[in-house]
């Protein structure tokens, strides 16, 4: 079994909960997932089956959606409220507050990512080194919040739920830290739903439960994205069955017999390349200098 199963992740499950049912339900034992969910978080999770695994370091779309609750006045050290409460302060903060204080994580920004986090310092996981109590230095990374709203808050509350479209490597949980520091108090995170990951949204979503019922009726096919799925964003050549033949053994091909000799493709391009039937074959790159489109990455099986 090849392509791409996108799971809603229930609450309670680490994402490799997630990646043993899934293979125990499909029998696919060559399976990963595009990025991790922490436990408490649900939402949007792709998880790649068999050829597909060979996209996991070539994803041309790391972009990712969240929906996030947060709490002000609370201040833990996973910066979230499933974490130890090392600080607590009463807030006064109107919306209009919360609202002037967001302006200043849209864009570019430098984020210090958490101790909590899978992030390597000198060899160890920064959230083994906060388990035995070890606080590191950790510098801070540039990430890009591409839309942050607020879509609710509630005043006698101080607690309100925000929207957020960023790109990979940025952490909510940091970024509602920043935001109560920002507000002269603090912040932790209370929910985490994940709405969109490597092009793929909710509407996209299916189950665990579901997805054991369509395999236990033999239906999983009806909800198994093709590889090729995950590489929409590139433009697609089709080529002939003697070019599709060559390319499949590892062949480059001439761009000047292609139907792209009349328009070529930037130098470093990537394309998808079909066959006549516009069966995916794999991956390719335009090198400006040869006229030659070469592997990127084959999948054709």
């Amino acid at each position: 079994m090849n392509g791409v199963l996108v799971i809603d992740k229930p609450e309670g499950f680490t994402s490799f909960d997630v990646i043993a049912v899934v293979r125990k339900l499909t029998g696919q034992r060559k399976t990963g997932h595009t990025g991790t969910l922490d436990p408490n978080a649900t939402g949007v999770l792709p998880v790649l089956l068999g050829s597909a695994t060979k996209a996991q370091d070539i994803l041309p779309d790391h972009d990712k959606g969240y929906t996030a609750g947060f709490q002000l006045g609370i201040r833990t050290d996973t910066l979230d409220i499933w974490g130890e409460v090392l600080e607590r302060v009463q807030t006064d903060v109107s919306e209009e507050e919360v609202l002037r204080a967001m302006e200043s994580f849209r864009g570019d920004i430098m984020q210090v990512p958490p101790m909590y986090s899978a992030i390597k310092k000198n060899g160890q996981r920064l959230y083994d080194l906060a388990r035995q109590g070890v606080e590191v230095e950790r510098e801070a990374r540039p990430v890009t919040v591409y839309r942050l709203s607020l879509v609710s808050f509630n005043i006698e509350k101080q607690s309100g739920v925000l929207e957020i479209e960023c790109s990979k490597g940025t952490y909510v949980r940091s970024l509602i830290d920043d935001i109560g520091k920002k507000l002269g108090a603090c912040a932790a995170m209370t929910s985490l739903r994940r709405t969109r990951a490597c092009g793929f949204g909710l509407p996209d979503c299916v189950t665990l439960d579901a997805l054991r019922e369509l395999t236990e009726s033999g239906r999983t096919d009806e909800i198994l994205r093709p590889v090729e799925s995950l590489f929409v964003t590139f433009p697609e050549i089709i080529v002939s069955d003697a070019q599709a033949k060559r390319f499949s053994n590892g062949g480059a091909l001439d761009i000047s017999r292609t139907k792209l000799r009349n328009n070529p493709p930037p130098d470093g391009a990537v394309l998808r390349v079909l066959d006549g039937k516009k069966s995916f074959l794999g991956l390719a790159k335009a090198e400006e200098k040869s006229g030659l489109l070469r592997i990127f990455k084959l999948f054709a099986h």
